[in-house]
């Protein structure tokens, strides 16, 4: 290890211990708690510097908690150096609609997932962020550590950047899930979500399975199978002491975006549910606030090759 990056010494919070202590998993957590830095890994710099892709958490003047997606040309994300990212605003989609520019002028603390979904590697960094000028923000690196690559569906990415100046439409938002919402998220096979510990700040992290995953409850609330991870439980760990959540999915076929923020109840050893939830066991409920659905007309173009040999199978797309 470089004599520059630091392992965080209590690298989790009450929460994520929490819950690793509910699940018989603090052992494991505690070994793979040395991935925690308080830098970017050596490795990780390059990997940013060609990705075409970021996803953001940040928090609202409630402090409720947002998920955003940056798309842009290869390079338009920089990693200066282990602790400074730098992101190029004019070779990126620009979304105005996104509650993630208003959220940064109240406040600095966000998450970031530095992720290729055609390669299945990706890497947090989170951290606080500045817009220095129009055209450019930067990120202050606090904590990074790579995640596995396990549910993530395989796709190509390609930008055309001279559709990046075109303005994303709004093109509807609520308080309750329509038809068409609904049909956004019972068709997703990917998602991200964001979560926020109050005093560690805030989380973005991607979420993955067969195509009908995620349950759709009632008009407000999705169940969503918690599948074996990393044993550090940082996102269920910041539920567990911070309930706010915010989701973000892509209508990759129609070049939409559907943003949701609302509030989560964690499910633990439900009955009957082993074979869909990888034997685990445990979901989350999420209950809906508010939503906003962006259309990006043809500013980026997805191309599907395959699905993660992981994911486990679907049972319905009722919740029952």
């Amino acid at each position: 290890m470089s004599s520059s990056l630091r392992k965080i010494v209590n690298p989790y919070h009450e929460g994520e211990l929490q819950v690793q202590g509910r699940v018989g998993a603090l052992g494991e957590g505690a070994q793979n708690s040395r991935l925690i830095q308080d830098s970017i890994i050596k490795g990780g710099l390059g990997f940013i510097n060609q990705l075409p892709m970021a996803v953001f958490g940040s928090l609202d003047q409630d402090r409720h908690v947002w998920a955003s997606i940056f798309i842009g040309t290869p390079g338009f994300i920089q990693a200066e150096n282990e602790r400074m990212v730098s992101f190029d605003c004019t070779s990126m989609v620009r979304n105005l609609h996104d509650p993630f520019w208003k959220n940064i002028q109240i406040n600095r603390d966000v998450g970031m997932l530095a992720i290729e979904l055609v390669s299945r590697r990706r890497l947090r960094v989170n951290g606080r962020i500045t817009r220095d000028y129009d055209d450019l923000l930067r990120l202050q690196v606090k904590e990074s550590y790579p995640n596995c690559p396990k549910y993530i569906q395989r796709r190509h990415l390609i930008a055309h950047p001279t559709d990046f100046n075109r303005t994303s439409l709004l093109s509807d938002q609520g308080t309750v899930l329509g038809v068409a919402q609904q049909t956004i998220i019972s068709q997703a096979d990917t998602f991200f979500v964001a979560s926020m510990h109050p005093e560690r700040g805030v989380d973005a992290s991607h979420r993955g399975g067969s195509a009908g995953f995620v349950s759709i409850v009632d008009d407000c609330t999705l169940r969503i199978p918690d599948y074996p991870g990393n044993s550090m439980f940082n996102t269920l760990g910041n539920f567990a002491a911070n309930p706010w959540a915010g989701l973000i999915f892509l209508d990759f076929q129609f070049h939409q975006t559907l943003q949701l923020t609302g509030h989560v109840e964690i499910l633990y050893d439900v009955d009957g549910t082993s074979e869909e939830t990888g034997g685990t066991k445990r979901h989350w409920q999420f209950y809906l606030d508010h939503w906003i659905e962006i259309s990006h007309a043809s500013q980026v173009d997805w191309s599907f090759f395959d699905h993660s040999p992981y994911n486990p199978p679907v049972r319905n797309s009722s919740g029952k």
